[in-house]
């Protein structure tokens, strides 16, 4: 029987040193699969609310109950009443749908501005390409916030004004990404094969220019989701957005900001829908980015 050599067994390349890497990268994984799954579960469980709130609660948003203004939570009212005595879990489930609706409305509206732009400015040949580009930094150069609050005083205050107002802050970065894709797969040997075959230009970006390039944007327009509730909740949380009484997560919080130190709830639960939602869109988005990556690498 031989002796087993020290090194073998301990240091920095032995067998247990490596088995415990590779059980402390399976667990890491395990655990980042389970934190998908909760984020998209709870995604699914945000649509469903957006869609039928009422399955959830049978309390109206607006219905106002004056002799229990602002009762603290519990089993009558679990988040607890506003200053009107409205319900404020009802608000909150009623509030998904338009905060998701305003974020995702934006989120296409971005996406098609920027597919357009994108294009045109990597099909239009160099002088084109360059006043269109020129054009975009100059928009990127200014704070997407800033420059939505920029478009809201342009278009005026209201939900539709705030989806559009979102998606003309994110138009210039999805354009840019929509420009370099499509100026890559415009270089490629199939559409070059095709150019040579005599297949007509907007049948080659149909078929070809197009589809290549909504890939990483699609991606990439899944966080770009959760960045655009945060930015629809501020716009509102300045009154620029949707009016009382509607119940909108930002102008709930909003409203709720004057009684944090008497009726936090107010406030309080709203915010953590917020919250809640951009973290999981975030965690399913950069989940999708690598798995992108990872299929084209």
């Amino acid at each position: 029987m031989t002796a087993t050599q020290p090194g073998l067994l301990t240091g920095p390349g032995s067998i247990l040193t490596t088995a415990g890497r590779a059980s402390g990268r399976s667990r890491r994984r395990r655990l980042s699969h389970a934190g998908v799954a909760l984020a998209g579960a709870l995604l699914v469980l945000l649509t469903l609310v957006a869609i039928a709130p009422e399955l959830f609660t049978d309390r109206a948003p607006n219905e106002t109950d004056l002799a229990r203004t602002m009762a603290g939570p519990g089993g009558a009212h679990w988040f607890g009443t506003d200053q009107l005595g409205r319900d404020v879990f009802a608000r909150v489930l009623h509030g998904a749908r338009t905060s998701l609706l305003v974020g995702a409305g934006s989120t296409v509206f971005a996406l098609l501005g920027g597919t357009v732009l994108g294009l045109a400015a990597a099909l239009s040949g160099r002088v084109g390409d360059q006043v269109l580009m020129r054009f975009a930094d100059v928009l990127l150069s200014l704070p997407s916030l800033l420059l939505a609050l920029l478009a809201v005083a342009v278009l005026g205050t209201g939900t539709v004004n705030v989806m559009l107002a979102v998606a003309i802050a994110f138009v210039p970065g999805y354009a840019r990404i929509v420009r370099a894709e499509a100026l890559v797969v415009r270089r490629s040997g199939y559409v070059e094969a095709a150019v040579g075959l005599g297949l007509l230009r907007p049948v080659l970006v149909a078929r070809h220019v197009l589809p290549n390039t909504l890939g990483p944007l699609l991606v990439l327009a899944t966080v770009g989701f959760g960045t655009s509730v945060i930015y629809a909740s501020g716009l509102s949380f300045l009154g620029l957005g949707a009016g009382p009484p509607s119940p909108e997560w930002g102008a709930m919080l909003s409203q709720g900001r004057d009684f944090l130190a008497t009726a936090w709830w107010i406030g309080v639960f709203p915010g953590f829908a917020i919250t809640v939602t951009v973290i999981a869109v975030n965690v399913v988005g950069r989940f999708a980015q690598r798995r992108f990556a990872g299929r084209i690498s």
